[in-house]
């Protein structure tokens, strides 16, 4: 009977372990009904290899990346969840580093090789991603603006709606809920200054400039093409040129409006070409370079 017990636990601690990138805690494993002298048996023999105190390693030493989050979360106890560049890491927005983790108020567990902040944590802000607890992409975001610089900054933001993490509209509106926190201004800056819409005539004024200097002549406005109203249209070029209001993703049916409109235009024999607002005002050099290659292709075509 108590070999079958043995094996009943066994068989739970590999199933643990498998879904913890097989690392368990001592606390896990007696709330599986193994006894303190089985986990130093299994240490000393090899079957449990420390990570952190009271952390463990099953079968083998060497673990995944994720299997050294994981233990570090466990290694720091009861509500720990992973955090800040950790965090990042785990979602794909960044480098990792050193493990940071964040522990509620009043708990101050030191581990080497793990960062420890303490507060309290709305739960809502904390979900498990890849079986790990972890903050929340926004919350993360916001642990990392108060210290990252404002390009590492924008390319996590990027790589957060690249990744359908979450969308530039949507964490501005996430915002709200994190008021007075640091790094919430600075995210309010950077997407402020990336999800603005130009007025007409405030596009017009920009992008003139821009397509004098890659050599266009002066392009018709605001008209009405292939029963669409485009930005800027070139008859000569057959060119029309359309900007988005965002640089990030539009709506679904935004996304399709713009697709029939560019599938029109192309059956037209025309050259449809997008650039974001963003674009027009904060990379002149690019709008420049790609509208001197497409106006001399469409020259020589033509």
């Amino acid at each position: 009977m108590g070999y079958q017990i043995a094996q009943s636990v066994a068989r739970e601690v590999w199933a643990l372990a498998r879904g913890q990138y097989f690392v368990v805690s001592r606390g896990q494993l007696l709330a599986l009904g193994m006894h303190p002298q089985a986990v130093k048996h299994r240490v000393s023999t090899g079957r449990l290899h420390g990570v952190h105190r009271g952390v463990y390693a099953v079968g083998r030493r060497d673990l995944s990346r994720n299997g050294e989050l994981m233990a570090a979360v466990l290694a720091c106890g009861q509500g720990a969840v992973l955090s800040h560049r950790s965090a990042a890491e785990l979602w794909g927005l960044g480098a990792g580093g050193s493990v940071e983790v964040t522990v509620p108020p009043g708990r101050s567990p030191k581990r080497p090789g793990i960062r420890v902040h303490r507060r309290e944590l709305d739960r809502a802000h904390v979900i498990p991603w890849h079986e790990i607890p972890v903050t929340t992409p926004v919350r993360t975001l916001v642990d990392m603006a108060s210290h990252l610089p404002r390009d590492h900054l924008e390319r996590a933001v990027n790589e957060a709606d690249r990744l359908d993490l979450i969308d530039p509209e949507a964490l501005r509106e996430a915002l709200d809920g994190f008021v007075w926190q640091p790094g919430v201004g600075k995210l309010r800056t950077l997407l402020d200054r990336r999800t603005f819409t130009f007025t007409d005539s405030a596009l017009e004024r920009r992008f003139k400039p821009i397509a004098r200097a890659a050599g266009l002549p002066r392009p018709l406005t605001q008209q009405w093409v292939n029963g669409f109203r485009v930005d800027f249209f070139w008859p000569e070029l057959g060119l029309v040129v359309e900007t988005d209001g965002l640089r990030y993703h539009r709506t679904p049916s935004q996304q399709a409006r713009a697709h029939v409109r560019d599938q029109t235009h192309l059956a037209a024999d025309l050259m449809p070409l997008r650039f974001t607002h963003a674009q027009v005002a904060y990379d002149t050099p690019h709008v420049e370079a790609t509208l001197r290659r497409v106006a001399a292709r469409l020259s020589r075509s033509r």
